[in-house]
């Protein structure tokens, strides 16, 4: 059975520099950093992080998580979060894989009695990496290497690494995302409406209706939830947009912040600086700064 240090030489081989990639296979990422890196705000999908050398911290408002190649990170829905590595250097790299939850998988399988029911439910939990895991994420990472066997192999491999994510202790949080008809599943209903209309104003009654719910209700349990208002995720979403549009697409400042919903140029670079310690002009040249002295490095 391979262990953290097979998945460490599988994705060192696959992403030999810093950096990180979206694989062939539609839903697994690989991350790799030869250093400790500045937080980062980012959104993280519904997901599971399984980190094979180095550490992370992760922040969702006043919740701090720290994980490593002994534990795995669940995101139970869609989630603003501020990430930095923490341990990681040219010998011994940050080497991470990520794999996007197929949530019509997750339904079917929760559908079919995959784990306990009962327990404690946070949508970010940071939970022990026993070795059946390890060795089905091992197992996914290969079929990178073999691309003829990945169209059959690959669904059989995330399917037992949610069914064995069910099984543990972050289960509970997946399988009442996948219920439908749980305040964690409403919520999430919700969150994935602000996202497909991120430039739209937010009507809090609106996405009370969408999550079945009143107005006071649901923003009682989206706090809950998520840590945050309705309209603190949507100014993070709507930020780390405007910032993705900015730094990978070159749009200017002004013309992210109107793609995104700001109708006010002033109050989106103020909003932008408070999240990423910068306005956008300062953060772009930071951030090629940073990229110049890694491949200088």
């Amino acid at each position: 059975m391979r262990d953290a240090a097979d998945l460490a030489s599988l994705i060192a081989r696959h992403l030999p520099t810093p950096g990180m990639i979206a694989t062939a296979l539609p839903r697994l990422s690989l991350f790799r950093a030869d250093a400790p890196s500045a937080p980062l705000p980012a959104v993280y999908e519904a997901s599971v992080c399984l980190i094979a050398q180095g550490a992370k911290r992760v922040a969702l408002a006043d919740q701090v998580i720290l994980y490593d190649a002994a534990h795995h990170l669940v995101v139970s829905l869609d989630l603003p979060l501020v990430g930095h590595v923490v341990r990681a250097s040219r010998e011994a790299p940050y080497l991470c894989c990520k794999i996007d939850f197929d949530l019509s998988v997750l339904t079917d399988l929760v559908l079919a009695g995959g784990g306990p029911v009962d327990g404690p439910a946070p949508v970010l939990a940071s939970c022990p990496s026993d070795p059946e895991l390890l060795d089905a994420a091992c197992r996914l990472v290969a079929l990178l290497d073999r691309p003829e066997d990945a169209g059959v192999l690959a669904p059989l491999a995330e399917r037992e690494i949610l069914y064995r994510l069910l099984r543990g202790p972050c289960g509970p949080a997946m399988r009442r995302v996948a219920a439908g008809d749980s305040h964690m599943a409403r919520v999430a209903r919700a969150a994935a409406c602000i996202r497909e209309r991120l430039d739209a104003p937010l009507r809090v009654a609106e996405l009370a209706g969408v999550a079945g719910m009143s107005p006071s209700s649901f923003h009682q349990h989206f706090k809950a939830v998520t840590r945050l208002t309705p309209i603190d995720y949507q100014k993070h979403l709507r930020l780390q947009e405007a910032r993705r549009l900015i730094l990978g697409q070159g749009v200017g400042a002004s013309g992210a912040a109107f793609a995104v919903g700001y109708e006010s140029p002033s109050q989106f670079s103020r909003e932008y600086a408070r999240l990423f310690g910068a306005p956008p002009s300062h953060d772009v040249h930071r951030t090629r700064m940073e990229a110049q002295s890694i491949l200088v490095a």
